[in-house]
């Protein structure tokens, strides 16, 4: 009986498990069996792995190969598991070291001509071997940037099973073939089109533009109502340029989100790349539930929300949405993250987003000023505003109602020479208040003012009397709701940051009842 044992990853969500792959070869009948609860896909890698090492000018042996993955009780998906099979045969077989095998993590799709081929969730998967205390990988060559990113673990890239055959201490003349890496352009929006659009491509829209400022310094949800043409999606799309640059931790997050969808971040470079800009998500309104929040049959995939992490999620026409997809958004909202129950486990994802809903006053849109021109019947006007719930709204801290720019305003703005700030310097001054605020929340989980639980507000965040009288009363009378409230107060400290001062003052929260806006924003122009 010849043993040997290689190990690999097994991924749920962003969790990895480390995968122990025993290989047994016996004098039996040859006869290859598969164990340990692989799904479809990986059960297939008999034959892959089968036709690589004849292909590679190894030996297969023509004996039972018996390949058992341990724990036999973790669900293991996908063909990431070929590279580690082959390996532990021929280390069983004693065509390589078993020591050096054993030593290492091995990811990797194979090819039947013994190629390794580029497979998903590197990143996380190397970041959980570096957890699980092991000081090397071998990957395919085309996952060899993304592996780099991950500290603490030495990563060899391969692009034939020969070629790892010979870093294990093989003796075997075959050559490698020299494979050039599939370089697949996938890359998340915000990264594409961060140096082609600016803030200061909107005209006019001066309180708009402030509001967006806000809400990129702390972090806050944001509702825009307004006509079609008004610039709503112009001003969404922007908000993203105003996000300072991701922290290293949080990118390496996002990243590995995007790694685990089978995303690429293909720069000028041509090779992947840490995500250090906010990414923009903008989903059709007739995605789903699934698209939006993930999941999946089989292992679950991270949906949009989590595309999203530490980003911008845009809702155009967000009225237009399934309200069941709508519904969905607001646990993520509240706790940062998705979590998917499958019968093999549970999945948990990032979704650390800004929430960005633009809709129209009505169906037709032209429910503006005194709504004249409006076709709508006061019950298509109730039911497209219902799709909004309350609950859904209470948790949106800033809410707009957008006018467009009328030809005087046009004019004066041409004749005046006005122009708006670029998106780099209103970036900048988003940066100086979120460093404010980080000062103010050293010592606690929370970075920004939109992350701060009520709870936290209340007792070690107060709004002096004097200056909070007009909250309270407007929360007494129940014009606003307690989590209103906590979100006005939000608010309030988010304007003390971009104007430097230590405390709210009364302007600051004045401004933040007029941003937090009416209980019933759908009301264009009548509330």
């Amino acid at each position: 009986m010849q043993l040997a044992k290689s190990y690999a990853i097994s991924l749920m969500g962003l969790a990895g498990t480390l995968i122990e792959v025993e290989a047994e070869i016996s004098s039996n009948l040859p006869n290859f069996v598969l164990v340990g609860l692989p799904d479809a896909s990986l059960s297939e890698a008999k034959d892959r792995v089968r036709a690589a090492i004849h292909n590679s000018g190894l030996e297969m042996p023509a004996r039972r190969v018996t390949i058992n993955l341990s724990p036999a009780s973790v669900p293991k998906q996908g063909a990431s598991f070929d590279l580690s099979i082959a390996v532990a045969i021929l280390a069983a077989n004693g065509v390589v070291q078993s020591e050096a095998v054993a030593s290492a993590i091995h990811i990797g799709e194979l090819g039947l001509d013994g190629s390794i081929r580029r497979v998903a969730g590197v990143l996380p998967s190397l970041i959980s071997a570096v957890n699980a205390g092991f000081k090397r990988a071998i990957v395919p060559m085309a996952n060899l940037e993304e592996a780099r990113l991950a500290q603490g673990i030495e990563v060899v890239g391969a692009v034939h099973l020969a070629q790892v055959a010979k870093i294990h201490g093989a003796e075997i003349e075959f050559e490698p073939p020299s494979v050039e890496p599939i370089i697949r352009v996938e890359s998340p929006r915000a990264a594409q089109e961060f140096n082609s659009i600016d803030i200061a491509d909107v005209i006019g829209q001066v309180e708009a533009i402030s509001a967006l400022t806000v809400a990129a310094a702390g972090g806050h949800h944001l509702l825009m109502v307004g006509a079609p043409g008004a610039g709503k999606t112009m001003l969404a799309e922007r908000l993203a340029t105003l996000l300072p640059d991701l922290a290293h931790a949080c990118a390496i997050e996002t990243t590995a989100v995007y790694s685990i969808a089978g995303h690429r971040l293909v720069q000028n470079t041509g090779v992947d790349s840490l995500i250090v800009r906010p990414p923009f998500q903008a989903p059709h309104h007739t995605s789903s539930v699934t698209a939006l929040v993930g999941g999946g049959m089989g292992s679950p995939r991270p949906g949009l929300i989590s595309l999203a992490n530490h980003g911008v999620l845009f809702l155009d026409e967000a009225p237009e949405f399934q309200l069941p997809a709508l519904e969905s958004l607001r646990q993520p909202l509240e706790s940062g993250e998705v979590v998917i129950n499958r019968s093999g486990g549970t999945a948990r994802f990032p979704a650390h987003f800004q929430l960005v809903l633009a809709a129209n006053p009505c169906p037709c849109g032209n429910n503006t000023g005194k709504g004249k021109r409006c076709v709508c019947t006061q019950g298509q006007k109730l039911r497209y505003a219902a799709k909004l719930s309350g609950p859904l709204l209470d948790r949106v801290d800033i809410r707009l109602q957008i006018q467009p720019v009328s030809k005087t305003q046009l004019a004066m703005l041409k004749a005046e020479g006005h122009s708006n700030k670029s998106s780099k310097q209103l970036r900048e001054i988003v940066t100086e208040a979120r460093a404010r605020a980080a000062a103010r929340l050293a010592g606690t989980p929370w970075s920004i003012n939109a992350q701060v639980p009520g709870a936290y507000l209340r007792k070690h965040l107060k709004i002096d009397d004097g200056v909070g009288q007009q909250l309270q009363k407007a929360l007494e009378k129940g014009s606003i709701s307690m989590r209103g409230f906590d979100r006005c107060v939000r608010l309030a400290w988010t304007n003390a940051d971009l104007a430097g001062r230590d405390k709210p003052n009364e302007e600051d929260l004045a401004e933040a009842i007029l941003l937090r806006g009416s209980e019933n924003p759908m009301e264009f122009g009548h509330a």
